[in-house]
């Protein structure tokens, strides 16, 4: 695919799912989100997640979200996809928040298989169904057993694929046979949901990425997504190289929000690392791993040597 075609994706290409700022005393910090958002868009995010599993959508509000996806939607609507975080384990309220989502002015949803519940598949068909239903948005399904308890066979894959409204899917899954299987078979726009997965992933046929490393290294990924869609094998190659040790700094150590606030703070991009219990913020011996991973890549903060340019601070 041709970078003009990835460029004009319903969902983007290179998709950011984005933290979700807070204040120094926990509550959001709508201006601060909106104007990392807009920042990630300036440097080649052409969609966002709003409220996903690095927006710590676990620990937020309804109302929050929904406020969330307003100003969101308000600041980068129509110059990147503003995708919706939805999905929960109780399809009711999953069909409840795709519609605040559709009022709040999103441009589509990513809904996450139940979790907890370990339903059937013909349960998680009918969760998809339901929330396909309630709106007009179309639907990214998010596929991630390692959160969800369970996988998303391949067969049922292929019929969600059959609901006009279910569009793309986010691979989480890292089982390249089933990844095959749903290209081969279905006509679902595939993302990498694993950062460390996009080249693999693109080569066989993915269209792009979902990605949490992409906070603090937004142009980076936006070359890797282009060359890879470009069909320039060598310089994909080339910037995964250089990129693994930063997505091994935000992937591996600590959790993806944790380490993607800490280092856009080191960045100076954002005023604070603030997280929402359950989550914490790291020990200086996790620290100690995450910054040994960004040595490896040559980011040195105490010589302002990172990929970051110099801004003011949202």
């Amino acid at each position: 695919m041709a970078e003009s075609d990835i460029r004009n994706l319903p969902f983007g290409s290179l998709v950011t799912a984005l933290i979700t700022v807070f204040t120094t005393d926990g509550a959001v910090d709508y201006d601060a989100t909106a104007g990392l958002a807009a920042r990630l868009v300036d440097d080649g995010c052409d969609g966002l997640v709003i409220s996903g599993t690095t927006g710590e959508t676990s620990t937020l509000e309804d109302q929050e979200k929904e406020d969330l996806f307003r100003v969101i939607a308000e600041t980068v609507g129509g110059r990147a996809k503003v995708i919706a975080g939805t999905g929960t384990n109780h399809t009711s309220h999953s069909v409840e928040m795709a519609q605040r989502a559709e009022r709040a002015g999103a441009d589509a949803q990513l809904v996450v298989t139940p979790y907890y519940n370990k339903p059937t598949q013909a349960g998680v068909l009918a969760h998809f169904d339901a929330v396909a239903d309630a709106s007009d948005l179309p639907i990214m399904i998010y596929d991630i057993p390692g959160r969800s308890g369970i996988a998303i066979t391949t067969e049922t894959m292929i019929r969600l694929a059959d609901n006009p409204k279910i569009q793309a899917l986010k691979d989480a899954k890292a089982d390249f046979a089933a990844l095959t299987r749903v290209l081969a078979n279905t006509s679902l726009d595939v993302y990498a949901g694993d950062d460390g997965l996009t080249l693999p992933w693109m080569t066989a046929g993915a269209v792009g990425l979902v990605s949490v490393s992409a906070h603090v290294a937004t142009v980076q990924f936006r070359a890797l997504v282009d060359a890879a869609a470009a069909g320039d094998l060598a310089r994909a190659r080339q910037i995964h190289f250089e990129l693994d040790p930063v997505v091994r700094a935000v992937m591996t150590h600590i959790p993806g929000a944790v380490s993607a606030k800490q280092i856009l703070r080191m960045q100076g991009i954002l005023s604070n690392s603030v997280v929402r219990l359950p989550l914490v913020e790291p020990s200086a011996i996790e620290m100690e791993a995450v910054l040994a991973d960004l040595a490896e890549a040559g980011w040195d903060f105490s010589k302002g040597r990172h990929p970051a340019p110099s801004r003011e601070r949202s």
